[in-house]
């Protein structure tokens, strides 16, 4: 089939090829009456599987020049100066709250026994990197509608242990980031902002409109394919700080004190002629390790996806803004029965989802259940109250391992009483109103 053709003309065949093929048998059918509407899906076209097969075809296999092409571009969009790829917005999270635990930060290092203050209605991994080091989570409560952390709580949670806040903004929806930011800065506390579902939200501090996840000291985002957007699997920690920079990317690589990227030596040019710890002179720097670090990194191959998701990404944001008004002015006659989401003050979010709580006299599980019977796709805020769980079992039983500030009432409310649908970019007005119209059915 190549024969007389060069490498890059068999290239460009092969692609050529993929983009037909994906035009021809992944093309989305238009919604009809019926079809079930999920939460979340992919959106996207041939440019995405291209870039997949363009890097298959490379082989490099393991992060490369479509892993640099994202985390510049991506760092670009955000307003930030680092990025760092990973392979999950999970491994996110426990990247960047492990750079906290860096020697390099003196005094401000959070050691086992420190204290994390964050909430216990979200998903599990940002709290799950704080338990597995030995620090302490420190669970205050959040507000309904906007399901974000109770800022009034800040003070009576502080203790001389705490040294970060680590809390995530949810389904696209701020946390009030002044109020926080203004507690962090007053009290030398670290800020990681789990960014993983507000991708693309904007909010504004001081009189300027920023990202979310810019704000605090360490942002983190998700790219699993229900996400805002999608490369598979993937994640991403970004920063403005140049030491927090260098230990996030020495524990994303196994440790190790080299910044030499993947199949390159001697960038500093002094691989042979230093001494770290109590190794002997000259120890080969590129297997030097400065942390106790993973492998987090991202592949090539879904770096190449990511870099066509971000193209379409802008757009993404502003549908799902759109679908999210259609959603919300099409419930208000349901308001005697449902508490709908309320935007954080001073803030633009991109939704990933539309969270509604039952008030008293509506049965969640009831409303949920025919919600599913009649082919829309319903999710629970994640954990609803995660110290309700069996990991948490052993350190109940015990008391030990975490503390709680106050009452947990409205996680436990969202536990019982909340929901949500999607208003993922690939939804059209037509599955809007029928999702609306199925949840104004179910709470009659």
């Amino acid at each position: 089939m190549f024969t007389n053709k060069t490498e890059v003309q068999a290239k460009e065949e092969i692609l050529g090829l993929v983009k037909e093929y994906c035009d021809t048998f992944h093309v989305k059918k238009n919604y009809e009456e019926g079809d079930r509407i999920p939460y979340a899906s992919r959106v996207y076209d041939s440019a995405e599987m291209t870039n997949l097969v363009d890097s298959s075809l490379e082989f490099w296999l393991t992060s490369g020049r479509y892993t640099d092409e994202f985390e510049l571009k991506f760092a670009q969009y955000l307003g930030v100066k680092y990025c760092s790829l990973v392979n999950s917005g999970s491994s996110a999270n426990l990247n960047a709250f492990m750079a906290l635990t860096s020697s390099l930060l003196g005094d401000r290092q959070v050691k086992r026994g420190d204290e994390i203050i964050t909430v216990a209605a979200g998903f599990p991994t940002t709290v799950t990197p704080i338990i597995q080091y030995g620090a302490i989570p420190v669970f205050v409560d959040v507000t309904i509608p906007q399901y974000n952390i109770d800022v009034t709580m800040l003070d009576a949670a502080l203790t001389d242990k705490t040294k970060a806040v680590m809390v995530a903004h949810t389904l696209g929806n701020p946390f009030d980031l002044s109020a926080v930011k203004a507690f962090c800065d007053k009290n030398n506390l670290w800020l990681i902002e789990d960014n993983c579902d507000a991708l693309g939200t904007k909010y504004t501090i001081d009189g300027e409109e920023k990202f979310s996840g810019t704000i605090g000291d360490i942002g983190t985002s998700s790219f699993y394919p229900p996400h805002h957007m999608t490369m598979g699997e993937g994640g991403a920690v970004y920063t403005n700080n140049a030491l927090l920079n260098k230990i996030i990317r020495s524990f994303r690589d196994w440790g190790r004190d080299c910044v030499c990227p993947s199949g390159v030596d001697n960038l500093c040019g002094h691989r042979f002629d230093k001494q770290y710890g109590e190794l002997p002179v000259g120890y080969d720097h590129k297997y030097v390790y400065s942390h106790f670090g993973y492998n987090l990194k991202a592949t090539d191959l879904q770096a190449s996806i990511g870099c066509a998701q971000l193209v379409k990404f802008p757009a993404f944001v502003e549908r799902r803004r759109y679908n999210f008004d259609r959603l919300s002015a099409a419930l208000q006659s349901a308001t005697d029965k449902l508490i709908l989401p309320v935007p954080c003050e001073n803030s633009k979010p991109s939704w990933f989802g539309f969270l509604i709580t039952c008030k008293e006299g509506v049965d969640r599980n009831k409303v949920v259940q025919y919600i599913e019977a009649h082919g829309v796709q319903t999710r629970a805020l994640f954990a609803g109250n995660l110290i309700k769980h069996p990991c948490f079992d052993q350190m109940r039983a015990t008391g030990e391992g975490y503390r709680i500030v106050g009452e947990l009432t409205n996680t436990d409310r969202i536990m019982n009483d909340t929901f949500w649908v999607g208003v993922y970019p690939g939804m059209n007005d037509e599955m809007i109103d029928f999702m609306a119209q199925t949840i104004k059915d179910a709470v009659k």
